[in-house]
């Protein structure tokens, strides 16, 4: 098996798909503007330095998700397909997932975005495999605010793709190229984990390492 693995925020997208959500949800009325921008802002901040508490974020951004039920937010999460993530993708970065797909290799997107607001934005890139942070929910479907399973962020995600390659009876030895595209410092367990690390699009820490180590710097949206 060869893997193909993309981060999404800043990687396949020029913008956070997370943070965009939370403001969609302000334009919408579901949240005070001050209170939200200036919390989700806060939260944003705390990723990009690496120090975010993932379970506390998860929290904060689901609570709309409990308080408006299962099919107001679906409903609310097409408006923002339409209105923020389709208009921002990019052929750059679609025709590299295809590539990629047409070389014979396994892609799955890799998130630290709930699976919530990602699975529609991976299926929209194509890519079936999706691993993202898995919500907890209560017997109606309403996020409960937990996080169900390893959250898939920082070391977590070289946990959750050892979950999935486990769940298809296969490990690492049995990959024979992987590669790995993200933007973040945060994804630095798993950049070191697969064969051959991509730095997309990346922040200025990333940047730095990357160019120490020699690995490959993509600007994927010049």
């Amino acid at each position: 098996m060869r893997l193909a693995l993309f981060d999404l925020d800043h990687t396949l997208l020029p913008l956070d798909s997370d943070y965009s959500w939370g403001q969609f949800t302000v334009t919408i009325g579901w949240r005070d503007a001050e209170t939200h921008t200036r919390a989700n802002d806060a939260f944003y901040e705390q990723y990009k330095a690496g120090t975010l508490d993932i379970h506390e974020y998860i929290r904060f951004s689901v609570a709309p998700l409990a308080e408006h039920g299962v099919e107001k937010s679906d409903a609310a999460h097409r408006r923002f397909m339409e209105e923020v993530i389709l208009p921002a993708m990019r052929p750059e970065a679609i025709e590299l997932v295809f590539r990629h797909q047409v070389a014979g290799d396994e892609v799955l997107i890799v998130t630290a975005t709930n699976e919530f607001v990602t699975r529609p934005i991976a299926q929209a890139f194509g890519v079936p495999e999706l691993i993202a942070i898995e919500l907890e929910r209560d017997a109606a479907g309403n996020p409960t605010g937990g996080i169900k399973g390893t959250p898939s962020f920082r070391e977590g995600k070289v946990a959750r793709v050892e979950q999935w390659l486990a769940s298809r009876g296969l490990s690492w030895a049995d990959v024979t190229h992987s590669s790995f595209y993200s933007d973040s410092i945060n994804d630095l367990p798993l950049l070191e984990k697969v064969t051959e690390p991509v730095a997309t699009n990346p922040d200025p820490r990333l940047s730095a390492i990357a160019t120490e180590r020699g690995w490959r710097i993509l600007n994927l949206f010049e």
